[in-house]
């Protein structure tokens, strides 16, 4: 290896910092296979193979205009016109091995294999006019049983660095001996997809094909794609293995008992399963074998928006080199990333190593979930602060998923508007929810696992009327979850959607438990509040009925 001395003739980058190659030298295994897989020109293109976090903050300041270093020593990189996913764009190629399992509408849209053919060809096309590409192996999932081996092939290195972090990082003894990839990601975003393409929408396509383990991006920067690209495949492959895929975050108490939590955007997921008392296993993508819980993923991609070292000192202290801010705006000459502008977008975002969290559990596996957590944040104050669930309202509120959007947190929203999402990710979804939801009721039955409903949202009125839940009392009642002392408490029916609620819950007022008794306004705009949500939620799950079990229909309000 050459040394780089300062004052040396030697410069990062330079053809005087590698060893010159002639045409008669042998090739890396890397650079054989990608040839014969994808006709990639290693004569033409230099590859860099796992390239290290200070060469890749090299190549993008060198190569992509506008990367620069925050004050803190992260990466800012920015992803062009796209600032968040393309779910309209995404695409699975229909083949006959799959076709029958797949969950075919909105979420999961048909896409020919020749289509995929064509967007394949111009993207290692375009991929082959780069002169450098970056390629990253790595794998998805903790559990060696069940891990994936995942390649990234792609032409800017912000999108190497983005998944150094979010994939788990091999040893150099197993990226000696990777082997064959599960699943090959070409990433060659920064060129169009073409959109008189038969199928194709727009200038952005997102496409998998499972006969071929791979998945083509064109027409979008936005590093997100491959995240949750590997998060659909793993709903796949998982499931077919017995092991069920969830979008949720966990942690671990001091006695190794394990909670699962379940959130929409905006519910307190990451808020409430970041304890200082309980250790991190995973922030979002998770999945439940025989053996327990394990993470997905190898890091974390936090919201930054709003960020502060008061409000959430774990994410703010996490961003420092190694870590790839996206979109942030910050001071030109001080390099202070300015969190609450939102200028480019509000989905500001930041990966980072999971070992960056100091809490984070390594390896990031625990036991069986001992306390399920379902979390919801309704507007219209008829949901109680916790109720216990049995297996089948879990399957049927998992389906459901469940919140209400605020006015204030997007444009054009003005009054509570209610948000089903099934699993709490109909966006990564790629079996039916009925199928996902029945592998959680039986392993919930299985081991005994405790299943709660938490609203973190308004108690005693509708959003605008009263104050939302303080996040004490949130807390609160967590506390009493996991110490057991609640499941052993006492319980009542809550009518119309006949889950149990605690009638005592330590550092909780009783009186805001029950959401009749703590409706501060009149009793018929309680009942007319109550029947309204009741109603919303029986419309929005006609949607599965056709493939949801009977128990799992009978399990939802009554209207």
């Amino acid at each position: 290896m050459t040394a780089y001395r300062p004052g040396s003739p030697y410069r990062p980058g330079s053809p005087g910092g590698r060893r010159p190659q002639s045409s008669s030298s042998a090739h890396t295994r890397v650079e054989e296979e990608l040839h014969e897989m994808a006709g990639i020109d290693f004569d033409k293109v230099t590859i860099k193979h796992n390239p290290s976090v200070p060469v890749l903050y090299e190549e993008a300041l060198t190569h992509e205009v506008g990367s620069v270093i925050s004050s803190a020593g992260a990466l800012c990189s920015y992803s062009g016109a796209k600032r968040g996913r393309s779910p309209k764009d995404k695409r699975i190629v229909d083949e006959p091995d799959t076709t029958n399992d797949i969950w075919w509408g909105p979420v999961n849209t048909k896409m020919s294999e020749r289509v995929f053919l064509i967007n394949r060809e111009r993207a290692i096309d375009y991929l082959n006019t780069h002169p450098r590409l970056y390629v990253f192996d790595g794998y998805a999932g903790w559990d060696p049983k069940y891990r994936k081996k995942i390649r990234i092939i792609a032409s800017r290195a912000y999108h190497i660095l983005f998944m150094h972090n979010m994939l788990i990082r091999p040893t150099e003894e197993e990226l000696e001996n990777f082997g064959t990839p599960d699943f090959t990601i070409f990433n060659a975003g920064e060129f169009p997809a073409n959109r008189y393409t038969t199928g194709m929408t727009s200038t952005t396509s997102v496409s998998i094909n499972f006969k071929r383990h791979e998945m083509v991006i064109l027409g979008t920067e936005y590093a997100g794609e491959m995240k949750k690209g590997v998060f659909s495949v793993m709903h796949m492959l998982m499931p077919k293995a017995g092991v069920l895929s969830l979008h949720s975050s966990a942690n671990e108490g001091e006695n190794g008992d394990v909670s699962v939590f379940f959130g929409l955007s905006g519910t307190g997921k990451t808020t409430l399963s970041t304890d200082p008392k309980r250790k991190l296993i995973g922030d979002d993508e998770h999945c439940w074998s025989d053996s327990g819980i394990f993470n997905i993923e190898g890091g974390c991609y936090a919201k930054c928006i709003d960020l502060s070292a008061e409000k959430e000192p774990e994410i703010f202290n996490a961003i420092r080199f190694g870590s790839v801010l996206e979109n942030v705006v910050l001071n030109e000459d001080s390099r202070v990333v300015d969190y609450s502008d939102d200028f480019l977008t509000e989905n500001t975002r930041c990966a980072y190593p999971i070992y960056y969290i100091p809490n984070a559990k390594i390896p990031c596996v625990g036991g069986h979930p001992k306390n399920l957590i379902l979390l919801t944040c309704d507007a219209f104050g008829v949901i109680p602060p916790v109720s216990k669930l049995t297996s089948d309202q879990v399957m049927y509120h998992f389906i459901s998923g469940y919140t209400t959007k605020v006015a204030g947190t997007e444009d054009g929203i003005v009054e509570p508007t209610p948000t089903f999402s099934a699993c709490f990710g109909a966006p990564f979804l790629i079996l039916h929810p009925q199928k996902y939801a029945s592998m959680l009721a039986e392993k919930i039955n299985h081991h005994k696992t405790d299943a709660w409903l938490i609203n973190t949202g308004w108690i005693g009125g509708k959003a605008g009327d009263v104050k939302r839940c303080p996040l004490k009392y949130t807390r609160a009642i967590l506390d009493s979850i996991h110490s057991g002392a609640l499941a052993k408490g006492e319980f009542e029916n809550y009518e119309v959607f006949n889950v149990a609620i605690p009638k005592q819950v330590d550092s909780v007022p009783s009186e805001i438990l029950h959401p009749r008794k703590a409706w501060q306004g009149k009793s018929e705009d309680f009942d007319t509040s109550l029947k309204k949500v009741a109603s919303m939620f029986a419309e929005n799950f006609n949607t599965y009925k056709d493939q949801a079990t009977p128990e799992t229909c009978s399990a939802g309000p009554t209207v």
